[in-house]
């Protein structure tokens, strides 16, 4: 996965307010200590709902 791909949440992460499916857009991307993503989750008018940080198996690829 790259810089501003948009992906989706395999399971909710409740502490965050985010249902599973939810879209958001990876803004950063985690090298070490191991690979992660920077994930900001917006609703329809482009304000910021959450930012997580996410493991790789805890997103899947949306397909545009």
């Amino acid at each position: 996965m790259d810089l501003f791909d948009v992906v989706a949440l395999v399971d909710a992460r409740r502490e965050d307010g985010l249902p599973a499916g939810a879209v958001g857009t990876i803004v950063h991307i985690f090298d070490k200590p191991r690979p992660a993503y920077e994930v900001e989750f917006a609703d329809n008018d482009g304000v910021t709902i959450a930012t997580a940080t996410l493991q790789p198996g805890q997103v899947r690829m949306i397909e545009q």
